[in-house]
């Protein structure tokens, strides 16, 4: 992720989520009314920091293929949020409760819809598998208050991590997950997407994407992976042994290809001739 420079006194606001955070009871994991709090708070600071898509259009279409999954998913104990973030690097990520960004790089680099459907049922299988809950136990075990120190240490610029950023930085924190939660993420869209209509080796198809983007940068997404091509091995076997019924939605009639020619007028995206070229 990206880091945002703030001034001391925005910093200084960004302080509270991290706070209650820090303030919270020491337990194995979060309650629902607990991440419910602190999701709504860091959201409301990361709106502060990250430049979002507005256009009603693109979000509506990111939101309807959310929508399905969660419904696909069964009842939740949080309502969910889709966001779209303008930023060229390929990631996804989710925040506390229920609240799910996907960059617009992202959005370009799919090919097709079952391959968004897949890094958004991803992201989603994180809320719903509540590992957010579970990294912040898991953290306040492993003595994080010294992490939220360093957090907040980067919130007002001291030490020389000014570069942390504040939301964001909850986020980074929150979003270290395991490599079972995160191959657990994946199992979760592998049984979610047929259910939503969506052919789940859109998720295997990504990763290839992601695989020939190659780049020394290893986006968010693949953060706590083992390799690509392990991953991708974990990935076409879990759908070997779960085979999708024929006719699932690959495509979606042209729809997200309307999205990405929208995308790239609204972010007046440019690129030079020879250079890397959306797929």
């Amino acid at each position: 992720m990206r880091p945002i420079l703030f001034d001391v006194g925005r910093r200084a606001k960004l302080l509270t989520p991290l706070l209650l955070a820090a303030l919270l009871p020491a337990c194995a994991t979060l309650t629902v009314d607990e991440e419910r709090q602190l999701g709504a708070q860091i959201a409301q600071q990361v709106r502060g920091e990250l430049r979002f898509v507005r256009d009603a259009v693109v979000v509506d279409y990111v939101r309807s293929i959310g929508d399905k999954i969660v419904r696909a998913a069964g009842p939740q104990p949080f309502e969910y949020h889709f966001e779209v973030v303008e930023d060229d690097e390929i990631n996804a990520f989710t925040g506390p409760a229920g609240h799910i960004y996907i960059h617009t790089e992202t959005i370009l680099r799919a090919r097709n819809a079952s391959e968004l459907a897949a890094v958004l049922a991803h992201e989603i299988g994180h809320g719903v598998r509540r590992h957010i809950a579970k990294s912040y136990g898991r953290s306040r075990g492993a003595g994080t208050l010294h992490q939220a120190g360093v957090l907040a240490a980067s919130v007002f610029g001291y030490g020389g991590l000014v570069d942390m950023g504040g939301g964001l930085a909850a986020m980074t924190v929150l979003n270290s997950f395991t490599r079972s939660e995160e191959s657990e993420a994946d199992a979760f869209a592998i049984e979610v997407l047929p259910a939503a209509g969506y052919d789940p080796n859109g998720l295997l198809t990504f990763l290839e994407v992601v695989r020939e983007t190659g780049g020394p940068d290893v986006p968010a997404f693949l953060s706590s992976h083992p390799g690509t091509e392990d991953r991708m091995a974990e990935v076409e076997a879990l759908i070997a042994a779960r085979p999708p019924a024929p006719g699932l939605r690959v495509t979606d009639r042209g729809r997200l290809e309307i999205i990405k020619r929208r995308i790239r007028l609204l972010t007046r995206e440019v690129r030079p001739a020879g250079g890397r070229q959306p797929l």
